[in-house]
C-alpha cells in the first residue's frame, strides 16, 4: 500500500483530535461549572481526564485491533513529553512556580503509582488481572482527588481555574454541545490516526510501540502543551503544572489499565530500561522539584533546558533505533 493515504489520515486524525480535545475540555469544564462543581474539582478531576482523554481513546481503538505496542507507548511516550517537552519548553518560556499545596499532594501519589506500575511490568506481561488493578488503583486515587478537592478551599490552584473558567464563558447550551460533538470528534479522529499510524508502522518495518512513543506520544499531548502554554501566558503558573500531573496519573493508571483490560500486553525488555526508565526518572525529577523548599519549588529557565535536552536526546535515540544505526 501506497503511504500516502496512511500518512494524511496520520496528520488529519492529529489535527482533529488535538482540535476535539480541546473543544471536549471546554465543555466538559463548563458543564461541571453550571453543575456547580468547586473549581478545584474541575481542574483536578475533569480537566485532568479531558487533556488525556485523547491517549485514552487511541490507546482503547490500538487495543481493540490488536496493537498494544502501540497502546503502552502512546501512554509512557506521552508521560515522557508532557514532563520533558512540555514543562521544560514552557519553562525556558517562563520559570513555572508550584505554590498549590494540593499539588505537592498529588506529585507523591504520582510517583508511588509510577513504581506501582513498575511491579506489573518487571514479569514483562500486564495480564488483564494487572489491568484491573490499575484500573482499582485509579479509582481509588478519583475519590481521593475528590474528596480533596470537595475539603480543600483557597487553594492557588483552585485560583488559576477560577481565573481560567471566567476567562472564557459558555452557555449551558453550548457547554453540552461541545461535550458531546468533543466526544464524537474524539473517538472518529483516534480511530482514524491509529488506523494511520499503524499502516506507517508496518509499511517501514517500524514497530507500533516506536510510533506510540514518537508520533503518537507527541500528537495526544499537544492539548497539554496548548494548555501549558496558555498557562504560562496568563500567569497560571500551577494549572500548568496541574495539566501534566493529572495526565500523567491518567495516562500511568487509566490509559494503559483501560489497554491492558481489552488486550493483555506483552511488554519487551526495552520498555523497562529504556522508556520506563525515563518515564520513571523524569517523574522522580519532578517530585524532587516540586515538593523541595523555598525557591527550590519552581521549575527554573535551566531546569527546563535539562529537560528539553533529555527529551530530544531521548528521541534522539528512538530515531537511531528506526534508522536501524543502534
Amino acid at each position: 500500500m501506497s503511504m500516502t493515504l496512511p500518512a494524511i489520515a496520520l496528520i488529519c486524525g492529529l489535527i482533529l483530535l488535538v482540535w476535539s480535545a480541546d473543544r471536549f475540555v471546554d465543555g466538559a469544564a463548563a458543564t461541571a461549572r453550571y453543575a456547580g462543581m468547586p473549581p478545584l474539582l474541575i481542574g483536578m478531576v475533569i480537566i485532568g481526564f479531558g487533556t488525556s482523554a485523547p491517549e485514552m481513546v487511541v490507546s482503547a481503538f490500538s487495543a481493540l485491533q490488536g496493537n498494544p505496542g502501540l497502546a503502552l507507548g502512546n501512554a509512557y511516550g506521552s508521560n515522557i513529553a508532557n514532563i520533558a517537552l512540555i514543562l521544560g519548553l514552557t519553562a525556558l518560556i517562563s520559570p513555572i512556580k508550584i505554590k498549590s499545596t494540593v499539588l505537592r499532594k498529588e506529585l507523591p501519589v504520582l510517583l508511588a503509582v509510577t513504581i506501582l506500575s513498575l511491579v506489573f511490568l518487571l514479569d514483562l506481561y500486564l495480564s488483564r488481572f494487572d489491568a484491573w488493578l490499575l484500573l482499582l488503583t485509579f479509582v481509588v486515587v478519583m475519590g481521593w482527588w475528590i474528596w480533596l478537592g470537595l475539603r480543600q478551599r483557597n487553594d492557588s490552584f483552585e485560583a488559576d481555574v477560577d481565573l481560567e473558567l471566567e476567562v472564557d464563558p459558555m452557555s449551558r447550551r453550548a457547554a453540552l454541545i461541545w461535550l458531546l460533538v468533543g466526544m464524537t470528534l474524539l473517538i472518529i479522529s483516534s480511530r482514524i490516526l491509529v488506523w494511520g499510524a499503524v499502516e506507517i508502522a508496518r509499511g517501514f518495518g517500524v514497530s507500533d510501540l516506536i510510533i506510540g512513543l514518537t508520533v503518537v506520544a507527541i500528537g495526544t499531548s499537544l492539548p497539554e502543551l496548548a494548555a501549558a502554554l496558555m498557562a504560562i501566558r496568563k500567569n497560571e503558573h500551577d494549572l500548568a503544572i496541574g495539566n501534566v500531573i493529572g495526565s500523567n496519573l491518567f495516562n500511568t493508571l487509566a490509559v494503559v489499565g483501560i489497554a491492558g483490560v481489552i488486550h493483555p500486553l506483552g511488554i519487551g525488555m526495552e520498555v523497562l530500561y529504556r522508556d520506563f526508565l525515563i518515564m520513571g526518572l523524569l517523574t522522580l525529577a519532578l517530585f524532587l522539584v516540586g515538593t523541595g523548599s523555598g525557591e527550590q519549588r519552581q521549575i527554573s529557565r535551566v531546569a527546563g533546558f535539562l529537560l528539553l535536552s533529555v527529551y530530544i536526546g531521548y528521541s534522539g535515540y528512538l530515531i537511531s533505533v528506526v534508522l536501524g544505526i543502534v
